[in-house]
């Protein structure tokens, strides 16, 4: 596996007040790594729009998927 699949990991939205045309409830996002926001309670997710941008992280709850589907969402990104 790649270092950058290694890197990646995925949240589920759970709050998306004034984000609502970028951030779906309930949906799996793509977080990235960015130690620069490190201690700022943020977190850096892919969202609608294909991009990546800063988010509080309290709008996402962390979830472990089983290795077969992480293998999968890496090869897909």
């Amino acid at each position: 596996m790649s270092k950058r699949a290694k890197e990646l990991r995925y949240v589920i939205c759970v709050r998306n007040e004034g984000y609502e045309v970028s951030l779906e409830l309930r949906k799996l996002y793509q977080a990235l790594p960015d130690p620069s926001v490190e201690g700022r309670h943020l977190l850096r997710i892919v969202d609608e729009s294909g991009d990546d941008y800063l988010y509080p992280e309290d709008f996402f709850a962390p979830i472990e998927l089983p290795k077969a589907v992480e293998k999968l969402l890496a090869v897909a990104t």
